[in-house]
């Protein structure tokens, strides 16, 4: 059997990377005090900005941006460029939180190779302080190289979206003895592989729990339960802005949804009825420049149309 070298990472892609180790530990700390790690979705610099303002402690470039900023029904179709381009944009409204940027759909699976190609860019084009992908399996081996490239990599199991197909639909995992101790033993593998923390998404409560106790990494969960290292949402979500159902595990905390279709239906009213603008929001002429200008109209030859 052929074998070929290990790739290697960017070198400065690379020193990047390590730098970012050195806040890693922080995730750990928290996890052995006990203190909830706080991770939500951004997708731009305004949403990024604020969350960081808020205090959240990790910032993920969700592909979730699919479906709430793009326009796709799901995740899979949104692309390496694409998520580049939003992860660039979250950079710029991050000055404390660590960012991490998500894997879409195809730009790992194939191989190390083009995993570790696709975190550079994430990481170097980006900013990303980290990467994020999903499953176990190969994913492991994945997470495994990333690692040894020095590419801070968070894993996902549980409702994985990308594989969502293949587990029957937007189900609850890890709901009998074996499936429950199927995730344990692949949370166990990434976390082996080196992902410094891991999503459990959907999990069952009780699941979750008792992974959370035997992973010396963090696990944030979604849907998963009290019991997980941290939580997360997504931004639209939380803030109330989800066309539709929304999961049954996402605590709307506004509605923005319902305020800005208000807002906007305020201001087509105001337009329509010349409500707006008012004196206040226009800009004044001198009124020896508007006689000028008016005397300058008057001598101006007519325009027939």
């Amino acid at each position: 059997m052929t074998t070929t070298a290990r790739p290697r990472a960017d070198a400065s892609a690379m020193s990047a990377a390590r730098a970012m180790h050195l806040q890693l530990t922080a995730f750990s700390d928290l996890k052995a005090r006990r203190e909830p790690i706080v991770m939500v979705t951004a997708y731009d610099a305004p949403s990024a900005r604020l969350a960081d303002e808020a205090g959240v402690d990790i910032i993920l470039v969700g592909d979730s941006a699919a479906n709430n900023m793009l326009g796709y029904d799901g995740t899979t179709p949104v692309t390496m460029d694409e998520m580049v381009m939003l992860t660039r944009a979250a950079r710029r409204g991050t000055k404390h939180a660590f960012l991490v940027g998500d894997l879409p759909f195809g730009s790992y699976q194939v191989s190390d190779q083009q995993a570790i190609e696709n975190s550079i860019r994430l990481v170097k084009e980006a900013g990303a302080d980290g990467v994020k992908l999903e499953g176990a399996g190969p994913s492991v081996d994945r997470a495994r190289a990333l690692a040894q490239a020095g590419i801070p990599v968070m894993g996902h199991l549980g409702l994985t979206p990308q594989s969502v197909t293949m587990l029957g639909g937007f189900k609850a995992q890890g709901r009998t003895a074996a499936k429950a101790m199927r995730l344990l033993d692949d949370a166990l593998a990434l976390q082996a592989a080196g992902c410094f923390a891991i999503v459990l998404e959907a999990v069952s409560a009780p699941a979750a729990e008792h992974i959370s106790r035997l992973l010396k990494v963090p696990t944030i969960g979604i849907g998963s339960g009290v019991g997980c290292d941290g939580q997360v949402l997504v931004w639209h979500d939380l803030l109330g802005m989800t066309q539709g159902q929304a999961p049954r595990f996402v605590k709307a905390y506004a509605d923005l949804a319902g305020s800005t279709l208000a807002a906007l239906e305020a201001y087509a009213a105001d337009v329509r009825s010349r409500a707006f603008p008012e004196e206040r929001h226009t800009y004044g002429l001198p009124d020896e420049e508007l006689a000028a200008f008016e005397k300058a109209l008057e001598a101006r030859p007519s325009e027939s149309t």
